[in-house]
């Protein structure tokens, strides 16, 4: 840290434990116009301080991430709803267990969707340990939304192989704490989605999309409108899961009443194989 850092630092700790410091607690909380402006929850939580609430959630995880030296990831998305398949087993067993035929045949969708869970999590670690022979400056960490499923199996990849790894949670009504397996001082929270999607692509190398629900798939049609677009520079986009993605989308009918051109659909590459996939990424750079 320095002189200058440590210096506003402490002017900072100052001023804040001056607020209030002249009344009594009760008398501070309620003179909202005493406080600095700063310290006080209040105002900042206003319509009118929107912008500057925007400003803090662009500015604090960039900081945090140059200090640390994440420039470069590979983004990971996917559904939150996909367990790890020893999770799966139990389930499954318990649902036996009860004779449920509704629940049996959760427990088994769960079993075979776990398939997904399991992927995510050893293309991280092929990821996590290509990552550890590169320079320093060149090495990839794995990014993800920071919740559970899909992102939890990212996560816990990389972590397996103890490289750092970086979680950007929402907060939602139902959703979501950060998963255990991010690194700790990685572990970023947004209000704003649009701050959160900035972060997530802002140094993405890559991204790799596992089946998942509205918000991967609005994840991964921005990132493909804005490489497109050539709002943002190309990066290999890789969707996994043939029998997923075949079935949910149907690029040759939007080529077929021409509202994407046939090219576009070589922004992307559909695979089933983790080793491949890192291929894939490893090609595009190596072009």
């Amino acid at each position: 840290m320095d002189a200058n850092t440590q210096l506003d630092e402490q002017v900072m700790a100052h001023d804040w434990n001056l607020f209030g410091a002249d009344m009594p607690p009760e008398q501070a909380a309620k003179r909202d116009s005493y406080r600095l402006a700063f310290a006080d929850p209040e105002f900042l939580s206003r319509r009118e301080t929107r912008s500057i609430r925007f400003q803090l959630e662009m500015l604090k995880p960039d900081l945090e991430l140059t200090a640390q030296g994440i420039n470069n990831t590979v983004v990971v998305f996917g559904s939150a709803r996909f367990v790890a398949p020893e999770e799966a087993e139990v389930l499954l067993a318990a649902a036996q267990a009860q004779g449920d035929a509704q629940a049996i045949a959760v427990a088994q969708r769960a079993m075979a969707t776990s398939r997904y869970y399991d992927a995510a999590r050893r293309f991280a670690r092929l990821v996590a340990k290509f990552s550890e022979t590169q320079k320093l400056e060149d090495r990839l960490y794995i990014c993800t939304g920071g919740g559970p499923g899909i992102m939890e199996a990212a996560n816990r990849g990389a972590s397996e192989e103890h490289a750092p790894n970086v979680g950007m949670n929402i907060t939602l009504p139902h959703e979501q704490s950060g998963n255990r397996y991010i690194t700790p001082a990685l572990c970023f929270k947004f209000h704003y989605f649009a701050l959160r999607k900035m972060h997530l692509m802002m140094r993405a190398r890559a991204l790799v999309v596992f089946p998942g629900g509205f918000g991967t798939m609005d994840e991964l049609f921005e990132v493909l409108t804005l490489v497109q677009t050539h709002k943002a520079k190309g990066v290999p986009i890789v969707l996994f899961g043939v029998d997923f993605w075949s079935r949910m989308l149907n690029f040759d009918v939007m080529i077929e009443y021409g509202t994407i051109s046939p090219e576009n659909v070589k922004l992307f590459h559909i695979t089933d194989d983790v080793h491949e996939a890192c291929r894939i990424i490893q090609a595009y750079y190596q072009r």
